[in-house]
This record gives structure tokens, C-alpha cells and sequence, in this order.
């Protein structure tokens, strides 16, 4: 990856930088950014332009504006790890550009080249790359990269200007809990996506949309909401920010199939990793009912969640309307706990990393 196609404009305002060490001390997630970000700009007649580095600051949006009418808008995840060595390098990013064009098809956005979503995402890193975090505590550099439209006009059709952006935040791990567990609350009330919605795509209505299931969640005293089928009500879907899986007594890691879902890069790797742990992955349906009766006999051992800010998050319980379940003993379990290390370790090249996931950006 290259950032020449981004150039750099340095801002004149960095912050301090004995401010900027007590962030990284406690950075929290999402709550700090640096000091500049990516951008490009797109119109039907001069395709992507205007692409470089440059301080961060706020957007000028007319008032009719598409995306603040009609949802225009998509956005991905990812983060810069600092190594031992001092070195910096990305997971996958190459899933998240794939995916990012997968979701901008489904908003009828145009489609960002993949070695521009790269580009730009390197040349943001090197330009602030003193704001990632040393990694022994998890830390690592949040990556937010987005697309809005931005065509000042009122009507339902796909808008002809569009801004793109990558901006970033230090983080520390997502929830306060880490790999103690959590518990989620099993929405009957909420759905995420019915099929033909917009459920694989990354995009901010499926996140409103959570909202008032989280808030329903947290009435009920858990961290986070699950949701099941629109349909039935019954097959596990998705939590509001991660996948979810399952490990059985006879050795398979299960989760639910695409087609509704997030298609999440974590999730991937951790099918791709499974094996590595005497695991056969399987992706199928799972029930309610058989969440339930398998953590009561034991046929289900495990259960986590699975996300690039969650990474891998053990669930202990599970609530919700006639719902009480608990998985094993209520604790983390062993191989969570072994999938989620060996993660971690080859995100911040403690392990090897034999599918070459990882990409050196400093």
C-alpha cells in the first residue's frame, strides 16, 4: 500500500503532545480523534477527485442535503496495531474495502476502488501515527472510514455528490467487562433485517434502528440486545454490534448464515481459524430453543460474541420474554479464551500469521 495518491497536508494545530499521552493513557472508544483525516469527492462527470490528508474538521453541509433526508450513507470499521517493535499494521483491510464496496452497491453509492480505501487508510495512520496506542493493553488505533451523500436536493434518487472520509480514534477495549463476559437480552420485540433489507450492508439506518433495542436491553439489565428472525422469531441472528457463535460438545463452531447478517471480518477469521483449535466450523441456523436446551445439557460448552471492536467477547447468559439462559458455569470459557488470544496475538504479531492478514503501514 501506498499514500502518495492521498497526499499530505499537515495542520498547523496538533495537539500537544503531553495532551495526546493522556489520552492514549485512557482512551476509552470513540470519545477522542486525531489530527487530521482522508477524504475524496465523487460527481458523475469527474469520478473520484480531490483525494489527500488534512486536518481534521468539520463538514459544510447544506441543509437538503441527501444524507440527512434519505440515509445515504454507509461506513467500516477497522484498526491499526502497534507492534513490539514500534512498527504499525492493519488486519484485513483488504475484507473491509471489499466489503464497503458491497455496501455502497446496496445504498446505490458509488463504489470506492479498493486501492483508494487502502491508500487512504494508510496515508491517515502514517500522518497520526503517534496517536496509536502501544498494544500490550489491547489498545489499538479505531478506523472510521465513511461515505454520505452529499447533493444539496430533495427527492428519492440516488444523490450525485458524494464525500468519502476516514477519520480515527485511539481505543481501548469495547466493553468494560473485556473477556469476562456478557450478557444479552433476546429482542422478540425488535428486529434488525428481513431478506432483501439492508441487512448484509454497513450502514448507519441499521445502527438507528438498534438503538431502542439496546435501550430495551439495557432496561433489562444486559449489555447488549440479540436479535432473532423477523419471520419466525425463533433463529439467531446478530447482537447490535457483533456476530455470534456457538461451540458444541462434538467439536463445531457454529454460527448463523449470511444473507441477513453482517458479513464480519472477524467472523471470517475466526472460521478460517477454527481448525487451528480442533474445531470444524459450520455455518447453519440455530434456534432459540436449541440455544437453550443445549447450554442446559451441555451440547452447547460455549458462546461469544465476534466483532473488530468486540474482538472476542464471551457471552455467560443470555435473557429475555421467558428467557433465562445460562452458558456453562457463567464463566469465559477455554477455547473462547484460546480463539480470542490467538487473535490478538497475530493482530499485534505476537503469533505467526500464516493467511497473511497483516499489512505494514509504518
Amino acid at each position: 500500500m501506498t499514500a502518495d495518491s492521498f497526499p499530505l497536508e499537515r495542520t498547523s494545530r496538533p495537539l500537544p503532545d503531553d495532551e495526546r499521552s493522556a489520552i492514549l493513557a485512557d482512551p476509552g472508544f470513540g470519545k477522542h480523534f486525531t489530527d487530521h483525516m482522508a477524504t475524496a469527492q465523487w460527481t458523475p462527470d469527474a469520478g473520484w477527485h480531490a483525494r489527500g490528508v488534512g486536518p481534521l474538521e468539520p463538514f459544510t453541509l447544506h441543509p437538503s442535503a441527501a444524507v440527512l433526508h434519505y440515509a445515504q450513507e454507509i461506513f467500516e470499521g477497522l484498526k491499526a496495531y502497534r507492534h513490539a517493535d514500534g512498527s504499525v499494521w492493519l488486519f484485513r483491510p483488504e475484507a473491509n474495502a471489499r466489503r464497503f464496496a458491497r455496501s455502497a452497491r446496496r445504498l446505490t453509492l458509488p463504489e470506492l476502488p479498493e486501492e483508494d480505501f487502502l491508500d487512504s487508510v494508510a496515508a491517515l495512520v502514517r500522518a497520526d501515527a503517534a496517536w496509536v496506542p502501544a498494544g500490550g493493553g489491547e489498545q489499538s488505533l479505531y478506523l472510521r472510514p465513511f461515505m454520505i451523500a452529499t447533493e444539496a436536493f430533495l427527492g428519492v434518487r440516488p444523490a450525485h455528490e458524494v464525500r468519502y472520509c476516514v477519520i480515527a480514534s485511539p481505543a481501548a477495549t469495547y466493553f468494560s467487562s473485556g473477556a469476562g463476559g456478557v450478557t444479552l437480552w433476546i429482542s422478540t420485540t425488535y428486529t434488525r433485517a428481513a431478506p432483501g433489507g439492508t441487512g448484509e450492508a454497513k450502514c448507519g439506518g441499521n445502527y438507528a434502528t438498534s438503538l431502542a433495542a439496546q435501550l430495551e436491553a439495557q432496561a433489562h439489565g444486559c449489555d447488549q440486545v440479540l436479535y432473532v428472525d423477523s419471520a419466525e422469531h425463533r433463529w439467531l441472528e446478530e447482537s447490535g454490534t457483533m456476530n455470534i457463535a456457538v461451540l458444541t460438545s462434538a467439536g463445531e463452531l457454529v454460527t448463523p448464515p449470511l444473507g441477513t447478517i453482517l458479513e464480519g471480518v472477524t467472523r471470517d477469521s475466526v472460521l478460517a481459524l477454527a481448525a487451528d483449535h480442533g474445531l470444524t466450523a459450520v455455518q447453519r441456523p440455530i434456534s432459540v430453543d436449541e440455544l437453550a436446551a443445549g447450554c442446559a445439557d451441555g451440547t452447547i460448552t460455549e458462546v461469544f460474541a465476534i466483532g473488530t471492536a468486540a474482538v472476542i467477547t464471551p457471552i455467560t447468559r443470555f435473557l429475555g420474554e421467558g428467557v433465562d439462559i445460562t452458558v456453562g458455569d457463567a464463566t469465559a470459557g477455554k477455547t473462547t479464551l484460546a480463539l480470542r488470544k490467538h487473535v490478538l496475538d497475530i493482530q499485534y504479531g505476537r503469533a505467526a500469521d500464516p493467511h497473511g492478514w497483516l499489512r505494514r503501514v509504518v
